[in-house]
């Protein structure tokens, strides 16, 4: 019970959580409007984050499966939010070095934490990842994983998304908003490397931002698998003017295309150096470990490299292996994502210059992509 005072008479109010509004009161006595407009004076003081923050203290912990997921969030939405909240959040969010655990020669299993104490972001959270590149085979996922959210004022649990399909958005939005800044505006092809779940959220996020690219032409090593996707993309009809095609000969395919993006789990460098056209934005997703790599040392060598997060220059095998031949030095990693939003590293320098972005993921983006969803769901539960 509470007690307010209104022209001096005094209000007996009783105040109980509710999943709904986070607060209930029940005026006890007298003056009941009054009583309900000091509530109303209550409530008109807390900002939005600390409404969300009441209504998950109430709430049991939601769960956002991948039907869900899709009414929550876009490819364009993700972009934007992480262009506009990665160069003042990423400086609070606090993210150790990810677990990883073999879990049998062809497997593993990593687990991505990460936590901010800052009211804008107001979250702990963790991924679980699991790693089974056979998974092809049993047209399943080759990479798996669940998010879990929690309240990092309270330790609460909030949310357990399904991380699956949220990695795919978060992984493809950072490679287009890379391209944003990289590849030529007037760009009108696009190479797909890869068709797995990867490739459709990287195509879809890659239009997105560069809305003037009017062919996709996509390549695997199973042609069937790329001829597939491309009837798919087709299919799906909302890429008005973009002609998807397959193709069987990938050498001669990334000689005259604009942009590259490669999803794939190859050991072996899927694109020569010397047959990149000047101009060209080559995108690196598929290496996380030493042994992967999709493209060749020349191809580093040509290119101005970026990177999404400082972790690429340790993990991804392109990089490691560029360091180790001296093909190039960690100095001459031109920047960052963050640096590349801010500003503070040149973007493109002009027309003819070759730019390669390689990212291998990181917890922070996977708060920031919670997040989103996540308040997302609140919004729409108020």
């Amino acid at each position: 019970m509470t007690v307010k005072n209104i022209g001096g008479i005094e209000i007996w109010i009783q105040v109980r959580s509710n999943a709904r509004s986070g607060l209930v009161v029940k005026p006890c006595g007298y003056h009941q409007l009054n009583a309900v407009a000091v509530l109303c004076r209550t409530l008109s003081t807390m900002t939005t984050k600390e409404a969300q923050l009441n209504h998950a203290a109430a709430a049991q912990p939601i769960f956002i499966s991948t039907p869900i997921l899709h009414s929550f969030i876009t490819h364009k939405s993700l972009i934007h939010h992480l262009q506009s909240t990665l160069p003042t959040l990423s400086p609070t969010i606090h993210s150790p070095i990810r677990h990883a655990h073999q879990t049998s020669p062809s497997s593993s299993l990593l687990l991505m934490p990460s936590w901010s104490l800052s009211p804008s972001l107001p979250y702990v959270g963790i991924k679980l990842v699991t790693y089974y590149p056979n998974n092809s085979t049993l047209n399943l996922p080759g990479v798996q994983a669940s998010y879990v959210l929690f309240n990092s004022l309270t330790g609460q649990p909030l949310a357990s998304i399904d991380a699956t399909e949220l990695t795919l958005y978060r992984t493809s939005c950072v490679s287009a908003l890379a391209s944003f800044y990289l590849s030529r505006e007037d760009s009108e092809t696009l190479l797909m490397i890869g068709s797995g779940s990867l490739a459709p959220h990287l195509i879809k996020a890659h239009l997105s931002v560069r809305p003037k690219v009017k062919k996709v032409i996509i390549w695997n090593r199973t042609e069937e698998k790329a001829r597939n996707l491309v009837e798919k993309m087709s299919n799906e009809g909302c890429f008005e003017g973009v002609c998807f095609e397959s193709s069987g000969f990938l050498e001669e395919v990334v000689k005259v295309v604009d942009i590259i993006s490669c999803a794939t789990n190859s050991e072996i460098p899927l694109v020569k150096g010397v047959d990149l056209k000047a101009g060209t934005h080559l995108d690196l997703v598929g290496s996380f470990k030493h042994s992967m790599k999709e493209c060749d040392d020349e191809a580093i060598r040509r290119g101005r490299v970026f990177v999404d997060n400082e972790a690429a220059m340790t993990e991804a095998g392109e990089l490691v292996g560029a360091f180790e031949r001296g093909v190039i030095t960690k100095d001459e990693i031109a920047g960052d994502l963050v640096g590349l939003i801010k500003g503070e590293k040149p973007e493109r320098k002009n027309s003819k210059e070759i730019t390669v972005f390689k990212s291998v993921g990181s917890a922070v983006v996977d708060l920031l992509s919670a997040q989103l969803v996540y308040e997302n769901y609140i919004k729409s539960e108020q």
